[in-house]
């Protein structure tokens, strides 16, 4: 049993977050909230979301796990306003889901989750960096590298307590220090790595501009982005692996 009902911008934020690493995904139905978590099909790129029973008007489960296409779910939710109200039921007999929104009814087939990707596990990191900052910083940083390049190395200068992103084209380079004033936070440790900028445009795309995304780092270590949504009832992880750096 689902049955649930939530605003049409929460919704749009959380799927926006997973859609834009994978198509498809199975969302675990349970008590607190829901959440999601899947990888891109190069094993590059993974999503962990919690939506919090507290981000709904109303929130009803019995429990189970449900697999959707996330582009025609969001294509759905797309069509209402952003303050509006999208009603969610779970049709147990048929496996499909109701949506209902402004006076639109839409049934939607859902996928058997067992045909999806196995969910992976969250890998324990000890990163040696941490660094606080707004999502528009980001957004600058992922726009300047892709003027000159097609990946981008995130860092950490302990000296200098800076973080910093470089980027090296054919021609061009790019170079952008960030000053603890510059930052939310920082905890300086020993931290560069280079990553495919694709990965983290797509990333960028689901970073609130005002979020506060907190960036943990290591040597030729996966970067670990988090970010909350939904005023704190939503909350997103994304995880990058390196791009090893050949000598």
């Amino acid at each position: 049993m689902f049955k649930a009902i939530v605003s049409a911008d929460t919704l749009g934020a959380a799927l926006d977050s997973v859609s834009v690493l994978v198509d498809e995904c199975k969302i675990r139905l349970e008590e607190e909230g829901l959440t999601i978590r899947a990888v891109d099909p190069a094993n590059v790129g993974m999503v962990d979301l919690e939506l919090s029973a507290n981000a709904f008007e109303s929130y009803e489960t019995d429990g189970g796990i449900i697999g959707v296409n996330l582009d025609r779910l969001e294509d759905i939710v797309g069509m209402a306003d952003a303050g509006q109200l999208v009603h969610l039921e779970l049709d147990e007999e048929t496996r499909k889901l109701h949506i209902s929104l402004d006076g639109l009814e839409y049934t939607l087939a859902l996928i058997d989750p067992d045909s999806i990707r196995q969910e992976p596990d969250l890998p324990d990191l000890d990163l040696a960096a941490e660094v606080v900052i707004e999502g528009r910083d980001i957004a600058r940083a992922v726009t300047a590298a892709d003027m000159v390049s097609d990946h981008i190395a995130l860092g950490v200068d302990t000296d200098a307590e800076q973080f910093y992103v470089d980027a090296e084209g054919d021609t061009d380079d790019v170079h952008l220090e960030l000053d603890r004033e510059d930052l939310i936070d920082l905890t300086a440790g020993e931290a560069r790595s280079l990553f495919s900028l694709d990965y983290l445009k797509d990333m960028n795309k689901a970073i609130p501009k005002d979020a506060e995304v907190t960036m943990e780092l290591g040597e030729e270590f996966p970067v670990k982005l988090h970010f909350g949504f939904a005023e704190g009832d939503g909350h997103v992880t994304f995880m990058l692996a390196p791009r090893i750096q050949s000598d």
